[in-house]
């Protein structure tokens, strides 16, 4: 019987461990503990890292893991690269479940940029109002520039206050609608929306709200690709699993 190790932290990711619980198949959903207050799971979770390559490597093996399904955010560079090196040193299957990128449409003004250091330096110049919609863990970067009011909007409060001198706070989960971010927008004269090509469905409201406004967007660029099995929805992974079972994986 296959034993799956889930890297998760997002919907996609949950959504396979309901598939995964509904059909008896043993699973374990990881997070890597930037979440205060994940949602509840059908399927033992564990928290915290694995103490990079080669701890994930052991835990593979001491956990006899079959399987190695990366669902964690399109951004988490750092772990998919571990998930891909340590599942070729344990000699474990592995696949990626993500989402497609975004593509600008209709009516959309984005400007893209490479990573979070070239949003900084696209920030140069006179004031602005800007809706940060990075999440918590780059929003001190933009610290480097002052002059502007930020808007963020953060899944749980944060431990500290953020480094930026200017800035509204809002802590909320999605789902979010483009109407509800649109009426944010507004409220807080944005004129500048700022997001990482996260893609997929559940957190582009605010892209649509902007195209809705005619406000521009910063759009930063995903890491490079990895060298890997992308699947963009949980049933592919089913199908994954079924055809490693009939080769006898």
């Amino acid at each position: 019987m296959p034993n799956i190790l889930l890297l998760g932290g997002t919907t996609e990711a949950s959504a396979l461990a309901r598939l995964l619980a509904a059909r008896g198949i043993s699973a374990t959903l990881s997070y890597a503990g930037r979440t205060g207050n994940p949602r509840a799971q059908p399927v033992p979770v564990r928290v915290g890292g694995f103490g990079g390559v080669a701890g994930l490597a052991d835990y593979l093996r001491d956990h006899r893991i079959t399987h190695l399904v990366d669902a964690t955010h399109p951004f988490a560079a750092q772990m998919s690269a571990h998930a891909i090196a340590a599942a070729r040193l344990a000699a474990v299957p592995h696949i990626a479940l993500t989402r497609p990128p975004w593509r600008p449409a209709t009516g959309d003004r984005w400007n893209n940029v490479p990573n979070i250091a070239a949003a900084v330096g696209a920030l140069a110049g006179p004031a602005r109002r800007v809706m940060l919609a990075l999440g918590r863990m780059h929003v001190d970067a933009f610290a480097a520039q002052p002059q502007h009011h930020y808007l963020l909007r953060f899944v749980d409060p944060p431990d500290s206050r953020p480094a930026l001198p200017r800035h509204s706070l809002i802590v909320d989960r999605g789902p979010f609608t483009a109407g509800g971010d649109a009426q944010l927008m507004q409220a807080h004269g944005i004129d500048l929306v700022i997001a990482k090509n996260a893609g997929g469905t559940g957190a582009d409201a605010k892209l649509v709200a902007a195209r809705q406004l005619g406000l521009p967007v910063l759009m930063i660029d995903r890491p490079p690709a990895a060298d890997r099995i992308e699947v963009y929805r949980p049933e592919e992974v089913l199908v994954w699993l079924a055809h490693d079972a009939d080769r006898g994986v």
